[in-house]
């Protein structure tokens, strides 16, 4: 195909625009436009599974294909990519670093360059700088700093959520990591999970073109039963459920199930962890530890606005001693059967004259402390409240 001197000078004029050291020649049908591009997180910053271009589809009835074209490098020639008749096409693997397409009429001739797309890491947003957590039943809610999309929110697309086992003895998460889900938001539940198995968890935040950053601080967490609003009675008010037991294993079997746990039964048990109290002067409630390896402890100083404030269970400062049910206070339990070591968290909601109530939560995985939000161990001492023998 033959044309005018003007439209081959205006399509070499087009081609050397669109690649410096590339020079394209139109052929009978227009250009593909609007050429973007979209890469495939693959959890490796650098190494996305692959990159899916996009493009404008051209209106010619003369239209076969697109070709593909592609180079390594800023420098030397663009070389044939592959070819499809979509309006897309899907390169597999680490891409390359530029980009462009030409249509391809009925008879074999190409047209003119599109814009040529460079796949530029320096796009990467900032990785998330902190990763929180709060432990719930069969469940872990997670929330991380949204500094990725407040410093570039027009390049932002969403965060990738990363999960694998952990081994809370040598403190290492495995290297089997899986995508459990993804999100815009700065939070996300990880639920349908097993109690006390211990989890490591990564956030990455991925640009509107696929960059995926590097990963958060990496954060472990242990799902845990617990339950809200459970009533006790005041032992010479109604002795048979003025008892509590985090964990009943009537099997003993040493496996934690759901109908064993929780449980408000008879005061006068032994095996119970605490069973609850009334002053017969002043008609207050208190938490009787009753168990032999049974300890309590108050959690702060201070009321919690729910019983996810407890964090991991404080290190020491347990005793046999009653202490005051007050409501808002959150108390710790340590219990010790045999040698195997567990730990339970309360938060008294309401006390009455005859009856307290209270939401409770227990780690089943052996040595765990965490109960709740994992963090910072708070030094807390028991001032302003009474301690009985």
């Amino acid at each position: 195909m033959r044309f005018p001197l003007r439209y081959l000078t205006l399509a070499l004029a087009v081609g050397a625009a669109a690649c410096e050291d590339t020079v394209l020649v139109g052929g009978g049908v227009p250009a593909p436009t609007n050429l973007t591009y979209q890469l495939e997180p693959s959890g490796i910053p650098a190494q996305p599974l692959g990159i899916l271009l996009s493009w404008t589809a051209v209106a010619d009835p003369d239209l076969e294909s697109y070709r593909v074209y592609s180079r390594g490098g800023t420098s030397g020639a663009f070389r044939p990519r592959g070819e499809t008749t979509s309006r897309t096409f899907h390169d597999a693997g680490i891409p390359h670093l530029e980009y462009y397409v030409v249509a391809v009429s009925l008879t074999g001739d190409e047209s003119g360059a599109s814009n040529v797309v460079t796949v530029d890491e320096r796009l990467r947003l900032e990785r998330p700088s902190s990763l929180t957590s709060v432990s719930l039943n069969r469940a872990i809610h997670l929330s991380w700093a949204d500094n990725a999309f407040t410093s570039a929110p027009s390049r932002f697309s969403g965060y990738r959520v990363y999960t694998t086992t952990y081994d809370l003895d040598t403190g290492l998460c495995g290297n089997q990591w899986l995508l459990d889900g993804t999100t815009v938001a700065p939070e996300f539940l990880v639920a349908a999970l097993a109690n006390g198995a211990p989890r490591c968890f990564g956030i990455s935040a991925v640009s509107r073109e696929g960059w995926e950053s590097l990963w958060s601080p990496l954060r472990q967490d242990t799902p845990r039963p617990d339950a809200r609003n459970v009533l006790a009675f005041a032992f010479d008010e109604n002795a048979l459920l003025s008892g509590f037991r985090f964990w009943n294993d009537g099997n003993a079997d040493g496996q934690v199930q759901a109908s064993e746990l929780g449980l408000v039964t008879d005061g006068n048990r032994t095996d119970i962890d605490f069973w609850v109290y009334r002053d017969a002067a002043d008609s207050s409630l208190w938490i009787v530890p009753e168990f032999s390896g049974t300890r309590v402890r108050l959690y702060s100083s201070q009321p919690l606005a729910d019983l996810t404030d407890i964090d991991l269970a404080p290190v020491g400062g347990y005793g046999r001693n009653m202490i005051e049910a007050v409501p808002g206070f959150g108390y710790v339990f340590e219990i010790v059967e045999g040698n195997v070591l567990r730990y339970g968290a309360l938060r008294v909601t309401h006390v009455g004259r005859d009856y307290l109530i209270f939401d409770w939560s227990y780690q089943t995985d052996i040595g765990n402390p965490e109960l709740l939000r994992h963090g910072n161990l708070p030094t807390v001492t028991a001032s302003g409240f009474e301690v009985r023998q």
